[in-house]
């Protein structure tokens, strides 16, 4: 199959759409179906091994952890190899994670299965980002970024209403052996359409590549931005993948019927921002608005989300959880402003450097969650929630005051003075 070259040499939309889009879009659809699958199979995996929340939430968690200790290692793969060989290898080892969930009967099994399938996905929106990198202009990425990550989205659709509707004609194991089969498919795809002309960095040796790793975190731009991205995204995945549906049962009573049903129609919320987020930053770009200044507008819009979800306003509840996945992803537009800031060849240890310490948290977070609220019953629960959601939402508050006025890219000659 013929190499495709970057925008400036003369690539198609078609190809940029069929060979980069399409295929790493379909990965991340199924990255983002296995993150937040629990949030409905959950209480079917709790009572067939009798699992308490605390455990639930170890078991869903252990996807963040093994995603996060690869990310550095992953970054320097993906500069090292492109990202088509990269993550295709790495889906089928997610599908045999799926296959381990699939046959565990206790929680050291499903942790591992569960594991597996977080190194397995660990590089489906990494590889993407990184992707885009190499083959769209700087100016396009927030709009190429949330194509993408809009697809994630239709994956944490499949994940509600549609998984609920198979859990009515066949169990949770059966799901993720379907799945195993899914992603195998998917890696075969990717591999095969994939471009294979990458400006992968084979000649840089290994200690180079982690000193350049190394650069990315001393770098001041980057300490100032990483944590908000952090607190934000951690807060959105550690919700979204399992805690939304606890809170709708303990917080808002809504019966267990009607929670995948309410995910479902609120999960349509990450479609619309993602692409709604990189429409909305490309368009005011052109005007002359930078696109951290519109990244700090949309996250200051999902901490007001979550003050209303804490303080119980008197909003429906549907709208505020549409609300919160609409603009709980928004803090991807970061990614841009960093990728912008540093040369193309960093662009993968970039972005993962971000992503290990968002999934580190998230790690953290949802195991952290059920094990605040196993103590608590009745009344005090709801306080519980409240108090901790509450202060996450304080925290991302407290982390808007470093931000940084002023991201110089990788285009502007002041950008390098920037990042020492």
């Amino acid at each position: 199959m013929p190499a495709i070259t970057p925008p400036s040499g003369g690539a198609s939309t078609a190809a940029l759409i069929g060979r980069i889009l399409l295929p790493f879009g379909i990965a991340y659809f199924f990255s983002f179906l296995y993150r937040t699958v629990n949030a409905v199979a959950g209480p079917e995996i709790a009572a067939s091994l009798d699992l308490t929340p605390g455990d639930l939430g170890l078991v869903t968690s252990a996807y963040f952890l093994t995603f996060a200790l690869f990310q550095i290692p992953l970054g320097i793969l993906l500069d090292r190899y492109g990202p088509r060989i990269v993550e295709a290898a790495l889906l089928v080892i997610a599908a045999g994670g799926a296959l381990v969930f699939a046959m565990a009967d206790s929680i050291t099994a499903l942790a591992i299965g569960r594991g597996l399938i977080g190194l397995g996905v660990s590089a489906c929106l990494m590889a993407a980002l990184k992707a885009n990198v190499q083959w769209f202009p700087a100016a396009r990425l927030p709009l190429a970024n949330g194509i993408i990550i809009a697809m994630g989205g239709l994956g944490a659709i499949a994940a509600t209403t549609p998984v609920q509707i198979a859990l009515t004609v066949t169990d949770w194991r059966a799901i993720f052996t379907a799945l195993a089969v899914m992603t195998v498919a998917v890696a075969v795809l990717l591999f095969a359409v994939g471009p294979r002309h990458a400006k992968a960095g084979r000649s840089e040796s290994w200690g180079a590549a982690i000193r350049g790793a190394a650069r990315i975190f001393r770098s001041p731009v980057f300490l100032r931005i990483a944590p908000l991205v952090v607190l934000s995204q951690a807060t959105f995945l550690a919700y979204h993948g399992l805690w939304a549906a606890i809170w709708m049962r303990d917080v808002a009573a809504v019966p267990a019927a009607d929670v995948a049903a309410i995910l479902g129609i609120a999960t349509t919320g990450i479609i619309f921002g993602s692409l709604g987020t990189g429409l909305i930053a490309d368009r005011l770009r052109q005007r002359g608005v930078p696109v951290l200044r519109t990244a700090l507008g949309f996250s200051l819009a999902f901490i007001a989300v979550q003050a209303a979800l804490v303080f119980g306003l008197p909003v429906p509840g549907i709208a505020l959880w549409t609300a919160f996945a609409f603009f709980g992803l928004s803090s991807m537009l970061y990614f841009a402003v960093l990728n912008a800031a540093f040369p193309p060849e960093l662009g993968g240890r970039v972005s993962t450097s971000v992503n290990m310490l968002v999934f580190s948290s998230a790690f953290l977070l949802q195991w952290l969650v059920g094990v605040l609220l196993d103590p608590w019953e009745g009344a005090d629960r709801v306080f519980a929630h409240r108090a901790v959601f509450g202060t996450l939402a304080g925290l991302q508050i407290a982390a808007i005051f470093i931000l940084p006025t002023h991201v110089a890219t990788r285009d502007d000659p002041a950008a390098e003075e920037t990042r020492r």
